[in-house]
């Protein structure tokens, strides 16, 4: 149902999404760097359990009644682009994404949240796994609905597994940049206009 040479091509081009620089990915780097390995990791899976809705959306009909209805896609569409702008002004007022300094720690439960808000919340990632998941499915090797959870399955857990690594990894940054104020500064006003232009990037998406 899962030919090795399929699922090593699928691999390879979920990789490289996992590491395309974005809202999610900047999360779990911002959380390591902050609040050190658990928050990465925790961020890292929040996103990852957002693709994972995505993913069962998309395989039981969700997603594919945004696409074709107005009204659900305009909804969905406004609720996500708010929130991620909503998360960009809220770092670039702070600027405590990534913050070396002592602080406040947040909750765990919280930094799940937010972090799986911001994947589930996007119509983007639902749209492209809608677009891009069925394309390694062949229904004369099974169930089409196995191969589409099989594969959606292994995106969100690639997408897990990678956030997580490159927020622990930062983790590592953390005595370096903690001697560049300035450069911390930088990386926290380009978070804040990441999200805020994935949410206008958002607002402006149309209906396909």
């Amino acid at each position: 149902m899962f030919p090795m040479d399929v699922v090593i091509t699928y691999t390879l081009a979920c990789l490289l999404l996992v590491i395309a620089p974005g809202p999610d990915n900047l999360l779990a780097i911002g959380r390591g760097l902050s609040q050190g390995r658990m928050a990465a990791l925790i961020s890292g899976f929040s996103s990852g359990a957002g693709i994972l809705f995505h993913v069962l959306a998309a395989t039981f009909g969700l997603t594919l009644l945004i696409q074709t209805s107005v009204v659900a896609f305009y909804v969905v569409k406004i609720i996500g682009a708010c929130y991620l702008i909503w998360l960009g002004v809220k770092v670039l007022r702070s600027k405590s994404l990534i913050n070396l300094e002592p602080a406040k720690r947040q909750p765990l439960k919280t930094i799940f949240t937010t972090g799986f808000l911001s994947a589930a919340l996007n119509p983007k990632p639902g749209m492209f796994v809608l677009a891009f998941v069925p394309q390694f499915v062949n229904p004369a090797l099974g169930s089409v609905t196995l191969q589409l959870l099989g594969y959606g399955l292994w995106f969100a857990l690639l997408t897990a597994v990678g956030f997580a690594l490159m927020g622990i990894f930062s983790s590592s940054l953390a005595g370096w940049l903690r001697a560049r104020p300035k450069v911390v500064s930088g990386l926290n006003i380009g978070a804040g206009l990441t999200f805020v232009g994935s949410g206008v990037a958002v607002a402006f998406m149309r209906q396909k």
